[in-house]
């Protein structure tokens, strides 16, 4: 009865309520977007990374949520239990979950409609939170809003009205990593609804009347009195909140919550140094070659290449410091008006990586002064450059001088059961040397300084080869690593074909030799590329000794381009293991060098036999270091982070993989970062 009455208030509030913006926005104890334990019809701003830590009642969630897209968003969550009870009624002490959840907003909120959004949780995991739900939004007043759902799976355990599609099969905390699809939407299905006040600018109030019934939880680790829960939050910073709460009559909650935007700059503009002013009367009869090779690498770039053809100067240059090649390419042009000849009319740019060229950007000399300081000088100047890619007339020659760089690093080693989160920090040496075009020695040194993943026990269960599982061997041995060391010769047989051949001490667990060849025509949201392994295991100390356990891998690799930002990537062939399948990568980059990507493997491994996760999956992130520190720098902090490491679906990691070398050369990543032309 009452909680009849409480969902007929809810609905009649709704029916009155007028039309809102994404107002009543928070994260809820799961991570995604809701109250308290329930989800709402909202979403984050675009393109938002979040993460939320909440405890209660013994057990803590730990979820990293992404809003993919405007409608979508992405969670992983990582939680640990004490006091689990199995639906065969064994009580286990203490589980660690892994799963995933999604968060579609089908439709948005107007005068007279509430938003409309549908979910689902734990569709990958074990089933300790699977559930699926259908939630709708509305404002009733600025800084009030109610929410009413219906929930299936673990939101069905109170007050079911009746199961519309059929019965739902039993889990009984399966080893996961299955998707769970003919368990969506069915069995029992239950209301939910809440109302979130936006009380003052910091704080705020959430009540909402839950139907988890917790069944593995219940009588176990705490005793379930009620189905309402309250909760007060309050803003320490506009993208940091603590919430505490009251749960189910008997528990008392409490959650953090950060969020970040990876497509917004900490730094406005950044700390880079001013760029050389553009010089409209030309001073110097002839080119001094070797002082606009001093003032290029005074701006982070390296000379590769000059020629000249009439009233046109073509140089090559290595950008070594600038994320936004539009940016390398404006401080060259700007150079080039100091250095340039009275009769050099236009400057031909091209971009050069690993020797290997990628599109040459023709502009006019006057255009430079006549829009440096324009409303819209960036615009102006692309609208009247002219793109091309001719490898022929390509200037690169030479290499480039040995260099090596000094710093620290860090290493972890995420959800080991005996210790979920084990590090290890040192210093790393890297090294990189090109002596011709083309041909490239690189290689990196680690000394440990401190860390705890020396202290990791568990050994590999797997029945496949081993090729990743004994990874705790290679972070127990050894203190002074060295991780690879190899020689690689990149070409261009023409316009739209590179090649890559590398060899040596290729990563940190194998050695061999790796061919590469990518297809990527110019101005082509696809690319194509082949790629041919043999390898032999490396010993777990690191250094030159090699294993017996010897691989030939390869495979087949789709690239599409999707634009805005969005990356699709299809990988078929065999893998570390001998293992036969394919790899389907989704990932969403920003013009500031983030990128945060899924990827998921199939192979012809069997579930059982692959083992915990049933099979590869994870996520990718790739975080500039100058969208921490604000100073220009192409550096990168790169993690791929697994629910759990096992052997089947395995790839080598390779440096220099040839579609990580070209898109930065590419027309559509200058055109994607033209803005900062002037910089």
């Amino acid at each position: 009865m009452q909680k009849g009455l409480y969902l007929a208030i809810l609905a009649g509030l709704a029916a009155q309520a007028v039309a809102a913006d994404e107002a009543g926005f928070r994260y809820n104890t799961y991570g995604a977007p809701g109250l308290i334990d329930l989800p709402t019809a909202r979403s984050a701003p675009d393109a938002e990374l979040a993460f939320t830590v909440s405890h209660f009642a013994d057990q803590t969630r730990s979820t990293a949520t992404f809003q993919l897209a405007p409608r979508l968003s992405a969670s992983f969550r990582y939680a640990g239990l004490n006091g689990v009870r199995a639906q065969n009624g064994l009580i286990y002490d203490r589980v660690l979950d892994r799963s995933f959840a999604l968060h579609y907003r089908l439709s948005d909120e107007t005068a007279r409609w509430p938003a409309i959004a549908v979910g689902l949780n734990d569709f990958l995991g074990t089933g300790i939170y699977s559930s699926e739900y259908v939630v709708a939004s509305k404002t009733l007043r600025p800084g009030v809003t109610v929410t009413g759902g219906l929930g299936w799976g673990r939101l069905s355990g109170v007050g079911a009205i009746g199961a519309p599609f059929g019965d739902r099969p039993i889990r009984d905390l399966a080893q996961g990593g299955n998707v769970t699809r003919n368990t969506f939407f069915s069995g029992d299905v239950a209301p939910f609804g809440g109302v979130h006040w936006q009380m003052t600018r910091r704080a705020e109030a959430v009540l909402e009347y839950s139907s988890d019934a917790y069944p593995f939880e219940d009588g176990v680790s705490f005793d379930r009195k009620s189905q309402i829960n309250a909760g007060l939050s309050y803003a320490l910073r506009p993208n940091l909140h603590l919430s505490v709460y009251y749960l189910y009559g008997a528990e008392i909650g409490a959650q953090l919550s950060y969020a970040i935007n990876p497509g917004q700059s900490r730094h406005g503009g950044g700390y880079d140094t001013g760029p050389v002013p553009v010089v409209t009367t030309p001073r110097m009869a002839d080119l001094d070659k070797a002082r606009l090779r001093r003032d290029l690498a005074a701006d982070g770039m390296t000379l590769q290449g000059l020629s000249r053809q009439g009233a046109r100067l073509h140089v090559a240059i290595a950008n070594d410091r600038y994320i936004a090649s539009a940016q390398a390419i404006g401080r060259a042009a700007r150079i080039l008006t100091a250095h340039a000849p009275a009769g050099v009319s236009a400057f031909e740019i091209t971009l050069v990586e690993n020797g290997v060229a990628g599109e040459t950007f023709l502009i006019n000399r006057a255009d430079l002064g006549r829009y440096e300081f324009a409303l819209d000088g960036a615009g102006a100047v692309r609208a009247r450059t002219v793109v091309r890619r001719d490898i022929s007339r390509n200037p690169a020659r030479g290499g480039t001088a040995p260099n090596w760089s000094i710093g620290p690093y860090l290493t972890t080693n995420l959800f080991d059961p005996d210790n979920p989160l084990r590090a290890d920090l040192g210093i790393a040496l890297d090294g990189r040397w090109s002596p011709v075009q083309g041909l490239v020695f690189a290689g990196t040194v680690r000394q440990r300084v401190t860390g705890n993943l020396d202290q990791a026990t568990r050994m590999s269960d797997s029945i496949l080869p081993r090729v990743r599982s004994d990874f705790a061997l290679y972070d127990r041995e050894g203190d002074l690593d060295l991780i690879d060391l190899t020689a690689a010769w990149y070409a261009q047989p023409s316009d739209s074909v590179t090649t890559r051949l590398s060899f040596g001490l290729l990563e940190e667990m194998f050695a061999g030799v790796s061919s590469e060849v990518l297809w990527s025509p110019p101005n082509s949201p696809f690319a194509l590329g082949l790629e041919f392994n043999h390898v032999r295991q490396r010993d777990v100390e690191s250094d030159f000794d090699i294993l017996d356990y010897d691989v030939t891998s390869g495979h087949a690799s789709l690239y599409w381009d999707m634009g805005a930002g969005y990356h699709v990537r299809l990988d078929a062939g065999r893998y570390l293991a001998g293992d036969w399948g394919g790899t389907l990568t989704f990932a969403r980059s920003f013009d500031n060098g983030w990128m945060i990507g899924a990827f998921a493997t199939l192979t012809d491994v069997p579930f059982e036999d692959f083992g915990e996760g049933s099979f590869d999956k994870g996520i990718q992130l790739r975080i500039p270091v100058s969208w921490i520190s604000g100073a220009p720098t192409r550096a990168m902090v790169e993690r791929t982070i697994r629910p759990v490491t096992r052997d089947g679906g395995a790839r080598l990691n390779i440096e220099g993989r040839l579609y990580d070398v070209t898109r930065p050369l590419s027309q559509a990543n200058a055109d994607a970062s033209w803005g900062r032309f002037w910089r």
